[in-house]
């Protein structure tokens, strides 16, 4: 069967713009968490976000105006990616765009404007700003593509299945090579209030640069994050005709549903332990061969509990380093699970394992990592699990030609 591997990558997060700011601040411990500034959170009870800094994305400013944040987020990302320029024919490109909620913060805010307002005008561009699929449209607009475009939203794993989509556009031949994106922007009250009703996000408002501790005791919810994030994709012989310069292989890739719950996760984590075996033998890789885990732990007790039970239950005690970098990032939603799948790919080739920020008493017994460590790998996973018991798992595997 056919490899893919890895050409290309862009990363916009709230640790700043492009792959090697994400990777530098995951390695340093910089925290991206703090005070709520987009809008005034002052009333609510949560009012802190990792929110994407005030750069300059490149982008023109008719597009600024017309667009939600998470397509800003996808067409920067993709632009990163795609900066050694177009990697196949128009014709044979394709795009597979993953995201939570689309632009559902342009719909709240859109919606609060027109409840107060004497006359009810909604301007022309809010349906193509909200709907999910216009974020790949801008980018193959952007760039002149015409293969295959879809965009899946299966809740926080979009982006790992985006990419696993992307894998298998490619070995059915519907294109040579693909751009996986995911993106995310939710910051609005009306999300803030009802994950926060939900009792899923932490409340430390006064300790922002502590307040998502994945898979510590003292662990109280998630942050909520934002930003984009993406891969170029194609298969070896593709790339390698191209003279592509290969920074990694997509060894496997799984999904599966739980279908237990709308929110809670199985507590014992038997269906994500099930998807990550079934990605690590797509790659042809034991449990005790794999170098190491960005695990998906958003610091909520239920989900670190039974992500921790699904790694214990399918590693045992050949368990490898494992972290979560949510503590610096917030949690990205769909641009998530990718921006986590180039950590992976970014630790295979320095030898830099991210540390799990905020981790003082560990609540479950893995080789957890309270800081960076130096260690060579070859292999590296990421799993991101989302609402409705939606399971993604990638693998990576360094390229050896």
């Amino acid at each position: 069967m056919e490899r893919i591997v890895v050409t290309g990558m862009g990363a916009v997060t709230p640790l700043g713009l492009g792959v090697d700011a994400l990777f530098h601040g995951l390695c340093s411990g910089t925290c991206a968490v703090g005070e709520i500034t987009r809008f005034d959170a002052s009333a609510l009870a949560v009012r802190i976000a990792a929110q994407v800094p005030d750069v300059d994305l490149g982008l023109p400013g008719k597009l600024l105006r017309d667009s939600d944040a998470f397509t800003q987020y996808a067409l920067c990302a993709a632009a990163e990616a795609l900066s050694g320029g177009a990697p196949a024919p128009a014709d044979r490109v394709g795009i597979v765009m993953g995201t939570a909620m689309a632009g559902v913060a342009t719909t709240a805010a859109t919606q609060e404007s027109l409840s107060h307002a004497v006359h009810k005008n909604v301007g022309p561009r809010f349906v193509p700003r909200i709907l999910g699929n216009i974020a790949a449209a801008q980018i193959a607009i952007a760039h002149g593509f015409h293969g295959p475009s879809l965009t899946l939203s299966t809740a926080c794993a979009s982006g790992g299945d985006a990419v696993a989509t992307a894998a298998m556009l490619l070995l059915a031949g519907e294109a040579d090579a693909v751009l996986a994106v995911g993106a995310e922007s939710i910051l609005c009250p009306l999300v803030l209030y009802s994950l926060a009703n939900a009792r899923a996000l932490s409340r430390r408002n006064d300790d922002p640069a502590h307040a998502c501790r994945p898979f510590d005791e003292s662990a109280s919810g998630f942050v909520i994050g934002e930003g984009g994030a993406a891969l170029v994709l194609e298969t070896e012989s593709h790339a390698r005709a191209r003279g592509a310069e290969i920074l990694a292989e997509l060894a496997g890739w799984a999904n599966n549903t739980d279908g237990y719950h709308i929110t809670a996760p199985i507590p014992a984590g038997t269906k994500a332990a099930a998807c990550m075996s079934r990605a690590l033998a797509r790659a042809g890789i034991e449990p005790s061969n794999l170098g190491y885990i960005n695990a998906h732990g958003t610091g909520t007790v239920e989900g670190d509990a039974a992500e921790a039970a699904a790694l214990k239950s399918l590693f045992g005690e050949s368990c490898p380093p494992v972290s979560s970098t949510k503590g610096l990032t917030g949690h990205m939603m769909g641009a998530g699970g990718i921006a986590e799948a180039i950590a992976c790919i970014q630790a295979i080739r320095t030898g830099l394992l991210p540390g799990n920020y905020n981790l003082e008493r560990p609540a479950f017994s893995l080789p957890l990592l309270p800081e960076t460590r130096e260690a060579a790998i070859d292999t590296a996973m990421t799993n991101a699990f989302g609402f409705g018991g939606q399971n993604s798992s990638l693998v990576f595997r360094r390229y050896g030609g």
